[in-house]
């Protein structure tokens, strides 16, 4: 194995460029004679919009264009579209379809939520187009709002849409409910719950943005902008937006700074960058500041539960009931409806062998930003549910926490498993990544270091979670290779957004095609390089993305051979392909790849199969996901005066299934684990209930985690090659955001044991931990 190849860990080779500072991200983007631009927002929550006078904001100084809803109607712009193609259709409990309240790129009779666009101004700059924003003059008429999940069916709760009554816009029901009631009835005890998935604002570390332009000869559009699926948003801005060809858009999307599943949706500002950009004749710039970012970014999570679980007296898992309201916002994103419906129920059982399921979601609307797939996407809200169920149910009937799951882990001798929602898992070692992880975290000893733990003042907590997701999305994917004098470049419908791709794609196409390392360029950017792609989400890069690369790679070697061999001057089936050589077998005689390629360029009199680019194209299309899992430890301390939390161990055993590159899978763990903790025990968005006003709209009053809230993290793969792909990878993108939040609050609720607290909501902060220990206390 070259030190290159796969299973290495080989450096990011996108870090030096990076972290000098020259990486190309949205607000790198010049173009000649451009404009700048800003929206104008809405300051309610919900108001009628009954008039707007641009007048004034037109006549001022360096204004190019003020746009109103009126103009796009005029454009003949249409609605947000609905889920993309690879989402099963929602169809409602009678069957009817559901219809998506429309979603207009600016709102023209009523806004809906504070930061609704209303206008979009462009001038020379952008100090002239907020100036200008300010003479716009809106006549609202304000109206009552509700922001809160738990009431957005109150029979006096204000509707938001005519045709969505009560604000119960769907429901799904997954399951057997007649079977569940049948096993609750005879269960010995029941657990049960009341989980609140707090709404998080995404921040990715690089706001959204848009540079739009138009070629007028060629009735052509082109954006740059800041995105995780440049095929699938050229697909949406010509087919929803403005009724063409695809050939006639043109994505570019270079360095992006963290998407999270936020990124994958489609936003006003990329439509209008472009309406303007065609009224104009000139480029065309608009570029978020992080207010704008959290008032109008997609959200996550959002849901409220109400859980059961079902057990006999030996602690065996029976079933499962769950009713969940799910917020989705003032409208559903693409993905919106889909995330708490369809992407999170299909494995809410996990990696428990549990026989029967009742699930109840209801998606409700309410005056909040819209709220979208958020690391994990459904994935962590399921995973919350299943693991505070297990380690309330061993808290109730007092069962060691690891015990408890071993009773109950689908054995390794059960798969292909399928669980009782129909979902059928190919692979896993659930029991193996337990006790791997428990003996990296000595959860052995940590009575000794409860005991030291008291002497200082802190209660010491450990607890352990279980995790098992889905990878999702797009199931096909495109990828190209092509071979050159002296490179090879791929060309394949993912998007990175930091992981790391780029390094991954180098190791598998070099070790594939025996060429260096640096010999490989990775082509991501351009909408125009390759006719499809299914962009990065999901977890869906390795598992399809590189199986379509090296898919591509084999027919190159295919291709190879046939021109090799006449070159050589010999019979196709006597060329062997080893270490970037076409060789004779039994002989010395060969050519190189390159030579190869070269010569398919270069020869006249050559078959014209053999002319041209030496070059392989692949679409994969995947027949079943993978399910990658794991399973991880966290020990704290609470502070007894304080309520104050410091974790001083977390431990990690993930299978990711064949680990390409082992330092990019610990990053994508760490992520996800620093973005758990922060949803466990920092991060919460308030609205204020009376106005609709997002009071965590700053950095300022949302907290994020950062370094010192982080611990070190122990980690290791278990790796169990996914079987129903050619790499046996299952992918690493989501591990630590499902695990983390549950884990966290287990091991604080295990720490405040001697208070009888079973279970604390998230965000855990110091403030509501003391509460908690005062009013045990008094009581």
């Amino acid at each position: 194995m070259s030190k290159y190849g796969v299973g290495q860990p080989v450096r990011r080779t996108e870090d030096p460029r990076l972290l000098t500072g020259r990486g190309k991200f949205n607000d790198d983007i010049s173009r000649d004679g451009e404009a700048m631009s800003f929206v104008l927002r809405s300051p309610h929550a919900h108001a009628d919009i009954k008039s707007i006078d641009t007048n004034t904001a037109n006549a001022m100084p360096g204004v190019l264009a003020v746009l109103t809803a009126q103009d796009l109607e005029a454009e003949g712009i249409g609605v947000f579209p609905g889920p993309p193609p690879f989402f099963a259709d929602l169809t409602k409990p009678d069957g009817s379809p559901l219809i998506y309240p429309p979603q207009y790129t600016l709102a023209s009779d009523r806004v809906r939520y504070v930061g609704d666009p209303v206008a979009f101004v462009v001038a020379e700059t952008l100090e002239q187009a907020r100036d200008a924003a300010e003479y716009i003059v809106v006549d609202y008429a304000p109206l009552a709002s509700i922001v809160e999940t738990n009431r957005a069916m109150d029979d006096d709760a204000v509707q938001l849409w005519d045709d969505v009554p009560n604000n119960f816009l769907f429901q799904a029901q997954i399951g057997d409910t007649a079977a569940t009631d049948a096993v609750f009835s005879e269960a010995d005890h029941i657990s049960t719950v009341r989980l609140v998935n707090q709404r998080v604002v995404q921040n990715s570390m690089e706001v959204r943005g848009a540079v739009g332009s138009y070629d007028a000869d060629n009735e052509r559009y082109t954006i740059y902008t800041s995105n995780q699926n440049r095929h699938l948003l050229r697909g949406w801005l010509a087919g929803a937006f403005f009724k063409c060809e695809p050939e006639k858009i043109r994505v570019m999307v270079d360095d992006v700074g963290g998407g999270f599943g936020m990124k994958t949706h489609p936003y006003s500002e990329q439509v209008l960058v472009l309406v303007a950009a065609k009224r104009l004749g000139r480029s065309v710039r608009w570029i978020s500041d992080r207010t704008e970012a959290f008032l109008t970014d997609l959200h996550g999570r959002d849901q409220i539960s109400d859980c059961e679980l079902a057990l006999n007296k030996e602690g065996k898992f029976l079933g499962v009931r769950v009713k969940t309201i799910a917020n989705i916002g003032a409208y559903s994103c693409s993905a919106g409806v889909a995330v708490p419906t369809q992407m999170g129920p299909k494995i809410l059982t996990s990696v428990y062998d549990i026989p029967v399921v009742d699930l109840e979601v209801k998606c409700v609307v309410t005056n909040t930003t819209p709220v979208g797939p958020y690391r994990g996407a459904g994935r962590p809200e399921a995973i919350y549910v299943m693991e505070r169920l297990v380690d309330i149910a061993a808290y109730d009937l007092g069962i060691d926490p690891i015990e408890i799951r071993r009773r109950n882990l689908i054995s390794e001798d059960s798969f292909p498993y399928t669980n009782a929602v129909g979902t059928t898992y190919d692979s896993g070692a659930f029991e193996q990544n337990m006790d791997l992880v428990a003996r990296m975290a000595d959860w052995n000893g940590h009575e000794k270091r409860r005991v030291a733990a008291h002497k200082s003042a802190k209660l010491s907590g450990i607890a352990v979670s279980q995790y098992l997701e889905t990878t999702a999305g797009n199931p096909t994917e495109t990828a190209e290779v092509e071979v050159t004098d002296n490179q090879v470049i791929v060309r394949v419908g993912t998007q990175p957004m930091g992981q790391g791709h780029d390094t991954s794609f180098m190791q598998l196409v070099s070790e594939k095609l025996g060429v260096e390392f640096d010999q490989v360029l990775i082509d991501t950017s351009d909408s125009d390089n390759l006719p499809n792609g299914g962009g990065s989400h999901g977890s869906r890069t390795s598992h399809i993305g590189s199986v379509a690369t090296l898919n591509s790679s084999d027919e190159v070697i295919s291709k190879g051979t046939l021109i090799a061999s006449e070159m050589l001057e010999t019979a196709s089936a006597d060329i062997e392909f080893i270490d970037g050589e076409f060789r004779v077998a039994g002989t010395d005689r060969s050519v190189s790849l390159f030579d190869v390629s070269k010569h398919a360029r270069t020869t006249a009199n050559l078959p014209e199969e053999m002319k041209g680019p030496l070059m392989g194209t692949d679409t994969h299309t995947i027949e079943n996901w993978s399910y990658p899992n794991g399973c991880h430890i966290c020990e704290l301390e609470v502070d007894v005066d304080t309520g104050a939390i410091n974790i001083v161990r977390y431990s990690a055993v993930d299978d990711v299934g064949t680990v390409i590159n082992p330092m990019l899978v610990a990053g994508q763990v760490h992520g996800g684990v620093a973005q758990g903790v922060g949803q466990a025990v920092l991060e919460n968005t308030v609205y204020d209930p009376s106005n609709g006003q997002m009071i965590t709209s700053s950095f300022m009053d949302y907290t994020m985690p950062r370094a010192d809230n982080l611990p070190m993290i122990e980690m290791d793969t278990n790796e169990v090659p996914c079987t129903t792909n050619i790499l046996g990878v299952k992918g690493a993108g989501e591990a630590g955001a499902l695990v983390a939040p549950p884990v966290v609050i287990a091991a604080i609720t295990n720490a405040l044991r001697d208070y009888d607290v079973s279970h604390i909501d998230m965000p855990a902060t110091p403030e509501r931990i003391w509460a908690l220990m005062q009013k045990k206390t008094a009581a």
